[in-house]
């Protein structure tokens, strides 16, 4: 197949032993070089095929490639960063630089998994190849998806019906999904699903003539079967289905095929809805009510009112880079690219008045799953784990310096494993830059002759956008002069549609166009936070907020005479767990230190997590396929103790492998919390759970207005006073009036 490599591979004289590399490393945390996974690749190559037991692999295809973080304790002690506050760090070990390999024998359908190490001559080396047991499948790859469009658009069948409702072959495209879950293919087979939709011009919407749902093999890169939804009829009864078997079809030949297609096919809607400028100028808009029969026709025309806006920094950037460590305004941290995680940030570490004090040890999104919620099969299968199946950074864009990021910027690149081994590098793909927030602070004396002080609040933005197939994420990490930080996402993108009979009840979506019903569906977030609040030794409290009741505090009695007073009470969690968000008691949570108190509070040193922004039930029943799976959107809160590994201990909430799992596997979060280990004054992990329920609207269509969820992470009790107290006040010499007849055009005279 075009897409494997045989076995063995021979380098060339400008690629003699690539794996030979330096063997030095600017920080213990960076992720692994384009050179790097190369060498790594063509180490376990030359090891296949040294090796007898493994002689009957004769063709592999790469999945991925990515680096294994040493001992956090190791990595600590590198830094200087003591582990317990008021210390000194530990001694200095030895690191050793490691990588972990997935790949597939694409001749008989096996999976491995490779540890390697590199040494001190500058050479990488096997320590570990384990096969994977079966039904267990790495990560779907890039280049299968880009396969799977490729086959299905040639395939005969796809083809002759396409060609039953209006679409010639090559306006046939798809996009590639995870299967999510389907009991008609064996776990062993790796099955991926093909969404199919019509492009009536080279650079259409082409999700405005969504089709039919595709099953796909990408080891022998086949279609395995044409499944067509039934529709929705209006009765006396309410709604019910065209096909009135909702159970999942048997398999069935082409000739079958065409017998399903003649039951409740429809043609796929053909009207644009383009989102290019050029496109949209070209298309004729039809205007009016819903129902009016006298409808105005206009064409499209960018708006021409908006004059520049420019953000300048004519002295540079406030922020200082030494290669992926980054220090700004008191902070330091380390930024990397993953290919599952996308960003991931480490020792994050902030400057107290010369005092350098952790805070978080690895902050990173640790799975997502977006389950759509039409019961009719097959739309059931759609709940795709974007982290875990695809991995997030390897859909992420190559950004453009003006355009997704404006100002100042410094990029840093990302690399991660093709087929054949080779890196492919995104050159742009993590972006850092500052930009104006409003104020951080104001006072103003009111008293004839007082003054005021303004600050405007200026924060740090490191950032990323991702694509997977019609939606866009955008990940914000923001850092704040206060000391606080937020997690930040964008959702983005075109909708997720299917098509609809003229007048056919919608119970499960929304139809947003003509014809084009867009599934109410979920984004479910799963971030892993791997506290060191003023060191690794944290807890995390639980904090309710709650009105004064009982009889000695009735309204009327001496403890609340108005009626108004109410209290918190604290919880210190003791055991590995879950716990829910109660809307009522406004409940929250905090991550503290022990073993050092505020001076006036007396309260454990901590920061506090707010999900406001973002706290959402899982409409998915338990028992259903998409919880069996993804449990840990069961709740927003996780505290689980860190356990290290040889492979990384503690990471996916849903398991390492996630493509056609069935149940949520071991290595998972259901299970870890199952031990009840102690998280009290320990090493711990916190996974959070952030989503929203997305009920598209018309609005939403055909791109969608970017919504925001969002994560706020600050200090409480932590440091003496607010932090910010020393940033320079306000009194911008640039700012001048918007026009030139106002009455007033001086700046400030009371700001200080």
């Amino acid at each position: 197949m075009s897409t494997a490599i045989a076995v063995p591979a021979t380098a060339t004289s400008a690629q003699q032993e690539p794996h030979t590399v330096h063997t030095g490393f600017n920080h213990p945390l960076d992720p692994l070089t384009a050179d790097e996974i190369a060498a790594i690749t063509l180490t376990v190559r030359h090891y296949i095929t040294s090796k007898p037991e493994l002689e009957s692999i004769k063709a592999i295809k790469f999945i991925t490639t990515y680096f294994l973080p040493p001992p956090k304790k190791a990595v600590l002690a590198h830094l200087g960063i003591p582990l317990v506050p008021g210390t000194e760090p530990e001694p200095p070990v030895q690191i050793i630089r490691r990588a972990e390999v997935d790949f597939l024998d694409v001749v008989n359908g096996f999976s491995y998994n490779v540890i390697l190490s590199l040494h001190l001559e500058g050479k990488w080396t096997v320590d570990t190849i384990d096969k994977l047991p079966d039904g267990i499948q790495p990560q779907i790859s890039v280049e299968e998806l880009i396969k799977c469009e490729q086959v299905v658009k040639a395939d005969k069948t796809v083809q002759e019906l396409a060609k039953a409702v209006g679409v010639q072959p090559e306006q046939i495209y798809c996009d590639g999904w995870s299967i999510g879950y389907d009991d008609r293919f064996p776990q062993t087979r790796r099955i991926q699903q093909a969404l199919l939709f019509a492009r009536f011009s080279e650079h259409d919407n082409l999700y405005a003539h969504p089709m039919v749902i595709t099953p796909f093999n990408a080891n022998t890169e086949e279609v395995l079967q044409i499944d067509f939804p039934p529709h929705y009829k209006s009765t006396a009864n309410g709604y019910v289905l065209s096909v009135p078997k909702t159970e999942i079809p048997p398999l069935s030949n082409a000739e079958e095929s065409f017998k399903i297609s003649s039951r409740g096919r429809i043609p796929p809607p053909k009207k644009a809805f383009d989102f290019l400028p050029d496109l949209m100028a070209k298309t004729e808009e039809v205007l009016g009510p819903a129902g009016s029969e006298a409808k105005e026709k206009k064409h499209f025309k960018p708006r021409d009112d908006i004059k520049p806006l420019h953000i300048l920094q004519p002295e540079g950037v406030s922020f200082a880079m030494k290669g992926n460590e980054l220090e700004w305004q008191n902070w330091k941290m380390h930024i990397a690219f993953s290919h599952r995680e996308g960003i991931v940030l480490s020792t994050v570490t902030y400057n107290d008045h010369g005092e350098i004090r952790p805070i978080i040890y690895r902050l990173s999104l640790a799975e997502m799953v977006v389950p759509y919620g039409a019961p009719e099969y097959p739309h059931p299968r759609k709940f795709a784990f974007d982290s875990g199946e695809y991995g997030m950074g390897t859909m992420a864009n190559e950004l453009s310096l003006g355009c997704d990021c404006v100002g100042q910027i410094h990029y840093l690149p990302g690399a991660y494993v093709s087929h054949s081994g080779a890196a492919i590098v995104i050159k742009n793909v993590i972006c850092i830059h500052e930009e104006d927030n409003g104020v951080l602070w104001k006072h103003t004396d009111y008293r004839p002759g007082g003054r005021s002080q303004t600050t405007r609040r200026r924060r740090l933005v490191v950032s990323m956008v991702c694509t997977l197939a019609n939606y866009e994420y955008i990940w914000n990490y923001l850092f704040y002069q206060d000391g606080s930080l937020e997690i930040e996402v964008r959702l983005t993108g075109i909708l997720q549609v299917y098509a609809q009979e003229t007048g056919e009840p919608n119970p499960f979506g929304t139809t947003v166009a003509p014809s084009v019903n867009a599934h109410y569906h979920q984004h479910m977030f799963s971030f892993r936070i791997d506290p060191m609040v003023d060191g690794i030794k944290n807890s995390v409290i639980e904090q309710d907020i709650i009105p004064l009741g009982g009889e000695k505090s009735a309204t009327g009695e001496d403890l609340n005479f108005a009626g108004n007073g109410f209290t918190t009470t604290e919880t210190v969690l003791e055991k590995e767990g879950a716990r829910e968000y109660d809307f009522v008691k406004e409940r929250r949570w905090r991550i503290t230190n022990s073993a050092r108190k505020h001076y006036a509070s007396g309260k454990d040193v901590g920061y506090s997590i707010s999900m406001k922004g973002g706290i959402t039930p899982m409409m998915a029943r338990s028992d259903g396929w998409a919880l069996r799976r993804a449990g840990f959107a069961k709740y927003p809160i996780w505290v689980v103790k860190d356990v290290e590994g040889p492979k990384g201990g503690r990471m996916w909430p849903a398991g390492k492998y996630v493509p056609q799992t069935r149940v949520q596997p071991e290595d998972s979060v259901l299970s870890w919390v199952a031990g009840e280990l102690p998280v009290k004054d320990e090493d711990l992990l916190v996974f959070l759970t952030v989503g929203t329920t997305h009920i598209p609207r018309p609005e939403d269509w055909p791109v969608m207005p970017v919504e925001h969820l969002n994560i706020a992470i600050k200090p409480q009790s932590f440091f003496d006073k607010n932090p910010s107290m020393d940033v320079p006040g306000t009194k911008d010499g640039k700012s001048v009036s918007a026009f030139s007849g106002d009455s007033s055009t001086e700046a400030c005279g009371h700001c200080h």
